[in-house]
């Protein structure tokens, strides 16, 4: 026999063939596996997804706003070219863009939405945001200057029932003095384009107009908002802000990403870590299930023990025994987990809408959540970490059982035999 015989004995009582008491304990070994299994793939499953909730929050957020933002101490910039040149000399810029922020309100046919109105250099914006690519009609080189063109979020032209071409209001919330009152400014805009980036915050709330329009509406003269920054690694963006900092010598305020958006990022990561303890409660329970288990093998082998014990087994090798038993269910409740909870990741796009369609519901509203669809991102860590806590659980929980095996006494084991 070319297996020490801890193993091969351990083997044998796992797989018990006979009926009776043995059978029910082989079943109970079965159950406490599939926990195990259960268990990991649900972590693996949840992990992937709060990942790639993680990476999908983050790619249309950033789709839309900014690594960096540069404005200036009153929210305007006077000489924003000087600024952006400055920035752009920095090795991790790859571009920069001016932009004008605005509240505004829209009115088409009776439906009145109000909206953030961005104004920009469609040549350079395109550099530093992805609204080219998630353009569903039209397109951002149609915004010119003068010609008082307008780009919706999807959303936002269903809302309003506006169509390519529609003749567009846009109240301005800064008014007019004069001597009868205060008018509102208005202005009618052409729908040139509508975009959808997936995200219904910026859908819905976002409407595009040229930098020149935007400054001519809102009295601006030369002035813009400020510059956005696309660098080449986002994860750096606090590093070249303060960097930025040192380097252009005006007046500025400097903000980035993680900043304007943390909570969203930080609620992702929060969320992860809980799930993590909760989920891992699952594998827990099953490894507490492996203590039962091997109590009952114990007490069940207890004649067994003693014959071996008499035969020169010492306590370490009864030890061995057991633990072996139990290792062996959770290595194989982990292995199989993990293969069963990689497929599902990777595969949580077609099962979710597979779902979805044949119980009739969506569990993802776009009214409601900033994604509608479930994706996932599988990381090498997040399984590795996962795999090493189920098999440190199931092996913690093999040893007492174990201890107690090694503890039987012969003679009174084989006393009543």
């Amino acid at each position: 026999m070319s297996l020490p015989y801890e193993l091969f004995v351990g083997l044998r009582y796992t797989r018990a063939r006979k009926r009776g008491r043995n059978h029910f304990i082989s079943f109970i070994s079965l159950i406490s596996m599939l926990g195990i299994t259960l268990g990991v793939a649900a972590l693996i499953i949840v992990l992937s997804v709060m990942n790639g909730f993680q990476q999908e929050l983050r790619s249309r957020i950033l789709g839309v706003a900014s690594h960096v933002q540069i404005t200036g101490p009153d929210n305007f910039l006077s000489d924003w070219q000087t600024v952006a040149d400055y920035a752009r000399r920095h090795p991790e810029v790859v571009a920069a863009a001016p932009y004008v922020n605005a509240q505004g309100m829209l009115s088409f046919s009776g439906n009145v939405r109000g909206a953030l109105i961005r104004g920009i250099e469609p040549a350079l914006e395109e550099q530093v945001a992805d609204f080219a690519r998630n353009m569903r009609m039209g397109s951002l080189e149609r915004l010119r200057p003068g010609e008082f063109g307008i780009v919706f979020g999807s959303e936002m032209a269903r809302s309003l029932g506006v169509e390519l071409g529609d003749q567009v209001t846009l109240i301005a919330p800064q008014g007019l003095v004069t001597p009868a009152g205060v008018i509102p400014r208005l202005k009618q805009f052409r729908v040139v384009g509508v975009f959808s980036v997936g995200h219904y915050e910026y859908d819905s709330g976002l409407a595009l107009v040229h930098i020149a329009d935007a400054q001519r509406l809102y009295q601006l003269g030369e002035r813009v908002s400020g510059v956005r920054l696309k660098l080449h690694d986002l994860f750096k963006s606090r590093e070249v802000g303060r960097e930025l900092f040192g380097l252009i010598p005006a007046d500025i305020y400097i903000s980035d990403w993680t900043r304007q958006h943390a909570t969203f990022f930080r609620a992702v990561e929060i969320e992860k870590r809980v799930m993590f303890i909760i989920l891992t409660l699952i594998v827990a329970v099953a490894a507490f299930n492996i203590v039962s288990t091997l109590v009952m093998v114990v007490t069940d082998k207890q004649a067994d023990i003693a014959i071996l014990r008499t035969l020169g087994a010492s306590p370490t090798s009864i030890m061995k025994i057991f633990l072996v038993q139990g290792a062996l269910i959770g290595v194989v409740g982990t292995l199989m987990g993990a293969v069963l909870g990689i497929a599902v990741a990777f595969n949580i796009d077609v099962i979710v809408p597979a779902i979805e369609r044949l119980l009739n519901v969506q569990f993802l509203s776009k009214e409601v959540y900033f994604i509608s669809d479930l994706p996932s991102d599988v990381q090498l860590d997040d399984v590795i970490g996962v795999t090493a806590v189920a098999l440190v659980l199931s092996l913690a929980a093999g040893i007492y059982p174990s201890w107690r095996a090694s503890r039987v006494r012969p003679a009174e084991a084989l006393r009543y035999e």
